[in-house]
Formats: structure tokens, sequence, C-alpha cells
């Protein structure tokens, strides 16, 4: 049977479609009406004729897709997509309710799988072996069996017809095409008609694999045609039928898939969503709006007339004045655009014209809104617990429900108190998958508080997890015992000891003591023989965060708390020395990791365990050694000075003498410009001249005693210690600088004589004000007002 013409018994009937397009989908489900096959061929992997039952469970919600991964290999997946409004899962559908047999007749994924791998290889081997001629290069001939241009067949045809939009030109040929009128294989006939003119033209279009899969598809139908005659019906991409109409020989067909590579392959169901299948979500067969396709597949009438009502219900919800006389006002315009356009139906395009033009007043913002939620979409589809899955799958989907924690398609915020059992057990949850490489959650700064109690997550459930949640499998069956093997392993294959340390912190996130004992062993054997200073000091603060966060969660750390303690032992030791010596690039990453110790040891004084004031004492005696040795570079020796006197251990007299010090004629300019930086750089140091005046004076000072010929060098420091710091802050020092020596007081310096300040009470200015202070404090509050004017109101220019 060929479209409209009369059938002929010894050929299929052919349907080709566009993957994901609704008229497609309902011209599909009209031929099958018509033509009542006694079998449905579907392109898709044959490894998924088992699965093909369950599209028919009541709890399987499209779009969903089949996922095949290589069984030693699960990270080597590969997705076949459905929605409600795919021809595919139409015929699927169809081929159920009328109990006729369905089938997937594409090249097997344990090909597909195992030629990705091969692929891969080959391209390292070409790499390798360049100009001689690898063995890649004939595996790669291998598959490209044709150089033809590589071209968008949609694309062609839309450009022949005078379309500069190849969506806008498949929208008027076939998704505006009435269902079940007129033939109902009309559409397919058009469409191969199509299609064979366009593979005359560019041979296969660039696809060499296609011509291996459309080989194994001509064998699956002569199969078929064996067992069910002339009753046979097959749905494929359009792109397809003129190869698979072909009279190719049968030996032809089979020395193409001769000597393919072969994988162990498994396959499933899993969810997908409407976002994966735009082309803005990555996906190579996406659509533009899957949302928009899947309203036109199911409007039974009036698709423009509900999808308006469909808008002006979201802006609704998003507290937008949208009325029912907004939605008929943008029905006439989108049908008035189509006529001016000359389209048959309104599209997407007129719509969204219709929609900024009248519900949203123009401005693209709030029709961001509806492109998001609605032309795209977050629908996510499910699977019955039928579906075939590695065991840490069902225990994952067991602890969600448990925890009324189930996957959902758009992102959400997750706000969690760790005081509550529920909180702490989803927090341990999202942690523990994190370890996995299952990042469902990612960690967000908190707006409903602070304190290591609390956590926010932002979650979203992308299809590629369930990729992630099958390699993860091999670690073990439930999500605690797979996360404590993979802590395991990742401890005794990191190199860093900071990355030991840090993956210390996040098993106690995760609470998975199982893990702690090992990655405890490995990092003290890391921390005895790491000798690096900057290591150990990077590693530490990890490890005292580790301490509170166990703290929080009620685990016992004090392991940990040893560990940490003998850490910063270390740190004492080897700090003075490592300091010595260091170049300029070296001391700023020094100045770094002393801060990073500084703030570590502040937090572990807080941990009982660990915090008996000894260490504390230790590192204020490693400061003023830094702060006394002149091999140690200046910008370390200012940090240290400046960290003793935020602790209260240095007097700011003695502080003020160490600058004058440092900052006499005899210093070197640069060298009292880092020592400048080391101290009032970093979070506070402007705060600290601005309401010091006597280490401002002495900064001051030294700065206009510069010679002019030291300045240039100095200047570059200088500036960027003090881009450093707030406009704010750097308005005020500006202010004061500007003041001068003679100053008055810090109150006079802010407003006599500073922009935006006059030099005396503008008497007339005042009494302007005191009406609004009358209706502001009511008749009760006259005589205030009347004695702050006698104290004479300041007012500012």
């Amino acid at each position: 049977m060929n479209g409209g013409q009369a059938r002929d018994p010894g050929q299929p009937l052919l349907l080709g479609v566009r993957h994901h397009g609704p008229g497609s989908a309902r011209a599909v489900r009209a031929a099958l009406d018509a033509s009542r096959p006694r079998v449905v061929l579907i392109e898709g992997p044959p490894e998924a004729d088992p699965l093909i039952p369950l599209a028919a469970a009541e709890d399987m919600r499209p779009p969903v897709a089949l996922l095949a991964h290589a069984v030693d290999e699960p990270g080597r997946s590969a997705f076949w997509p459905l929605a409600a409004f795919s021809p595919e899962w139409v015929a699927l559908r169809w081929a159920l309710e009328h109990r006729v047999p369905a089938r997937f007749i594409d090249l097997p994924a344990t090909h597909t799988l195992a030629w990705e791998r091969d692929e891969e290889e080959n391209e390292e081997d070409k790499e390798g072996v360049e100009g001689e001629g690898g063995g890649g290069e004939a595996a790669a001939e291998r598959y490209a069996l044709d150089e033809d241009v590589r071209i968008d067949p949609l694309g062609v045809l839309a450009d022949t017809a005078g379309y500069d939009d190849a969506e806008r030109w498949w929208e008027d040929v076939v998704e505006h095409r009435g269902a079940g009128k007129g033939d109902a294989l009309a559409p397919f006939t058009a469409l191969e008609e199509a299609m064979t003119a366009l593979r005359e033209t560019y041979g296969s279009g660039g696809h060499g694999r296609d011509l291996i899969r459309e080989a194994h598809m001509r064998l699956r139908i002569r199969e078929a045609q064996r067992e069910f005659e002339d009753g046979v019906a097959v749905v494929c991409g359009a792109w397809h039928v003129p190869a698979l109409r072909r009279r190719a020989g049968v030996t032809a067909d089979r020395a193409l898939l001769k000597g393919l590579p072969r994988v162990k392959t498994d396959v499933t169901w899993v969810p997908w969503t409407h976002r994966r299948l735009s082309r803005a979500g990555g996906y190579g067969a996406g659509i533009d709006s899957p949302g928009w396709y899947a309203h036109l597949f199911a409007a039974p009438d009036r698709p423009v007339e509900r999808w308006l009502t469909k808008v002006a219900g979201l802006l609704r919800a998003e507290d937008r004045a949208v009325s029912p006389g907004h939605v008929i006002e943008a029905v006439r315009l989108a049908e008035t655009l189509a006529a001016l356009r000359g389209r048959p139906l309104p599209g997407l395009g007129e719509a969204t014209d219709a929609v900024r033009a009248v519900m949203c007043d123009g401005s693209d913002v709030p029709l961001a809104l509806v492109h998001d939620r609605l032309v795209v979409g977050d629908v996510l589809g499910k699977v019955p617990d039928t579906v075939p899955a590695v065991p840490l799958q069902r225990d994952l989907e067991r602890t969600q429900r448990r925890l009324r924690l189930g996957p959902e398609a758009a992102e959400r915020e997750l706000d969690l108190d760790l005081r509550r059992e529920t909180d702490a057990e989803r927090s341990r949850l999202l942690h523990r998958l994190r370890l996995l490489g299952i990042d469902w959650g990612r960690p967000a700064a908190s707006r409903s508080g602070t304190g290591t109690f609390r956590e926010t997550w932002r979650l979203r459930w992308e299809p590629e997890l369930a990729v992630r949640t099958a390699e993860a499998g091999v670690w073990g069956t439930t999500v605690p015992a797979a996360a404590t093997a993979k802590a395991e392993a990742d401890a005794v294959a990191a190199r860093a000891l900071a990355d030991v340390t840090g993956l210390a912190e996040r098993c106690l996130l995760a609470a998975l003591p199982d893990a702690l004992p090992v990655v405890m062993r490995v990092l003290a054997d890391r921390a005895a023989l790491d000798t690096d200073v900057a290591h150990l000091a990077q590693a530490l603060p990890a490890l005292v965060r580790s301490l509170r966060y166990g703290d929080v969660r009620g685990t016992d750390t004090a392991a940990l708390a040893e560990v940490a303690a003998g850490l910063a032992e270390r740190v004492f030791v080897g700090l003075p020395p490592a300091c010595a010596g260091l170049d300029a690039d070296a001391a700023e990453e020094m100045r770094r990791h002393v801060d990073a110790v500084h703030s570590a040891l502040g937090l572990l004084g807080d941990v009982p365990a660990a915090g008996d004031g000894r260490l504390r004492a230790r590192w204020r005696a490693v400061l003023r050694t830094l702060s006394a040795r002149d091999a140690v570079p200046g910008v370390l020796r200012g940090r240290a000075v400046r960290l003793l006197l935020d602790e209260g251990e240095l007097a700011q007299d003695e502080a003020a003498r160490l600058m004058r010090l440092v900052l006499s004629p005899g210093t070197p300019p640069a060298d009292a410009a880092a020592w400048i930086d080391g101290f009032v750089g970093g979070s506070g140091g402007g705060l600290l001249l601005v309401h010091d005046e006597r280490l401002f004076g002495l900064v001051d000072r030294w700065l206009t005693a510069v010679p002019a010929e030291a300045f240039t060098d100095v200047l570059p420091l200088l500036r960027r210690t003090f881009s450093a710091y707030e406009p704010g802050v750097r308005r005020t020092l500006g202010e004061l600088v500007r003041q001068g020596p003679g100053r008055q007081g810090r109150a006079q310096a802010l407003t006599a004589g500073a922009p935006g300040f006059g030099p005396g009470v503008d008497e007339a200015r005042a009494d302007a004000v005191l009406p609004v202070l009358r209706l502001l404090l009511g008749p009760d509050g006259d005589g205030e007002v009347q004695a702050d004017r006698a104290d004479r109101v300041e007012v500012r220019r």
C-alpha cells in the first residue's frame, strides 16, 4: 500500500511521521483505525519488546522514555523519549487497546551502545597514531557508509515552500490539518513523496548509520510479513520510508549488519519531562514547544481559545489583572494576525504575539513566564512500580515515598530544620545522593534564618538522574550502603589531603558512620605523610566544619576532633618557617591560608572535644612570631598584627607602634605597602581605619610622606587594598582624608564641610520642615517640634 493509492498486498503500510508531532500522532491513529493491521512495527530498540505491555498500565503516564544502558558500564546509555503526542506512543497504545502485537524494529541497543564505545576508542586511536593510519580509520569507514551532505529534511521542505521557519511550515501543513477528515492515508503519501525526492537529491543525508538501521528494519519487516502476510503497519521517521519501501536484497542487508559490535544491555522505562523534550534541554530530536504540542493534541476543538484561557489562568495566578475580555480580544487578534500572514489557522506565533499585546501590555517579562510554564512546561511522567529497575532505584523510591519527598520536574526550594527528624532524614538522603553523583538537590543559601541546624536545597528531577542511579547501583542495593561504599572508595582514591577532609565532612553530613573509620584512617595517614603546610592549612577548615555539623546531627566526632587537633599542631610548627622568603604571589596565597586557619580555630573553640584553650594560645604565639620576623613578607606580618588586634591580644597602642616601625623611612615603600595591605585588607579593614583615628592618621601621614619616585610603585598595591572595601566605607574614608589633620571629632568630620553638609544652620529651610513634622507627630507633638526648633534643627542642603 502506498498512501492514497490502491493497496498492494505485497507491501507493508508505511506511516512516515515526525517524532513528537501531534499532527502525525492524530494521523497515525486515524490510519490505524482505517486499515486495522494485524501487527504494528515501531521504530525503537527491539530489546524493549517485553516492556510494551507496561504502556497500558494504569499508572503509566507519559512523557516517559525507554532507557537502555550497558550492564557493565551503566553510564553508557541511550534514551527513546515518548510523549502523549508522539506517534510511536499512539501506535503502542492503539495496538494494546486492540490486542494487536506491537514490536520495535530499529537497530538493537546492544549494537548502538557498543557502536558509541567503539567510536570513542577509535577517536583515541586516531589521536595516538595520527599520520600513521591507525585501525580507527577502518572502523570509521565501516560505519560512515556514505559521505553525502547532512541536511535537515523539514528545513529543506520549508525553504522550498517559501517559509523561513520549519516549525511554522510544519504547523501549517500538518498540525493544523483536521484529524480524520478525508483520506486518512493522504498525509503519509505526501510526506513519502517529499522524502523520496529529498533522498534522490541528497542521498542518505550524511547519516551513514541510517543505512545500517534501515537494513535491520527491512529484515524485521520481512519477518513480520512472513508471519502476518499483508497485515503489517510500520510507524517510523518519515526520512526512512523511501529506504524501507525500496526492494533491497536480504543478502545485502545481512552483509551490512555482519560483524557489528555488541555489549550486554538492560532496558527499562523511566519518567521523562516536557522540558527535556525541548531543544533547549539538549535532546537531539527535541521540539521547541512540547507544552504547546501537548495542548494541540489534547484539545478536542478551539485549540487557540483554550490555549489563551490557560494563559489567562496562569497570569491571574501570578497576580496579573487578566479578565475574560482580555481572552476575547487576544483570540480576535490572533485570528487577525493569522489572516494577515496567510496562515490557515493561528499558530503559536500568533497566540504569543496576541498574549504579549493584550495580556502582557507589550512586556516580555510575563511572556517569559508563559513560555517557561506553558509553551515548554514542567510535566513529569510516571512509570509503574512493576517496571524493571536496579535495587538501588527501588530503595530510593521507597525512601522518597516515606519522606514525602517525591521527584518533580519543576525546580523548587526546600527549607529543612535539622532539629526535626523528618527534615534531618531528608537532609541525609540528599547528601547521600550527592556522594553517589545523583544531584537531585543542590545546597543553596538559606533565606529562612541562620545556624547549622538549617539547610536550604533546590530540587529538580532530571531524567538523566535515572542513569546516575543505575551507575550508582554498582555500589550497593540501598542508598546508605551504596553511599558508604562509594565514600570508602573515594577516600582511598583521593590524592589531596583537602579532598579527604572534604569527604569526611560529607560523610558526617550524610550520616555515614560506617564509612568514617576508613575515611579517618586515610585522613590520618595522609596528614602524617603530608609536609606541605599549605595543604594542612587548607584541610583544617573542612575538619572543623565537620565537627560542628556532627555536633548538630548528634554524630560521635571524637576521632575527628583528635585528628583536627593534631592537624592544627602540625600547622603551628610548620607555618613560621614556611612563611619565610615567599614572593608576592605565594605570600598572598599563604595569607588566605592563615585567615582560614584563624577562622577554623575560632570555630574549634566551640567544640569541647578539641577546644581546650591550648590550641588558641598556641595559635596566638604563632601569630606573634609571624608579626616579629623580618624574613616573613610584609603582607603576612601585617595580617598577623591585625588578627592579634581583633582577638584583643594586642593593644591599640602596640599596634600603632608596630605600624610606626614598618612605616618608618628606613623601610622600603613597597614593603610598607604590603604590610598595610595585610593589616587593613580583607573584611573589616576599612571600618578599622574609619573608627580608629590613630591608625588612620599613621597611614595618612606615611602615605603623604612617600617620595614621588616611589609613589608609582606603591600605588597599585594600595589601590588593590582599598578597592576591596564597600563603597560606603571608601566614601567615608575619602571624606575623612578631605578634612585633613585638623578635624574636630568624628561627628564634625562627617558633617561640617563634607560634601552634602553646610557650615551652619539654614533656618528658613528648617522652618519649612515643621508643617510636615506636625502632620506626622499630630497635635501632641507640636511642643516637641518647637523645642527642636529652639535647638536649631540641622537641615542638609
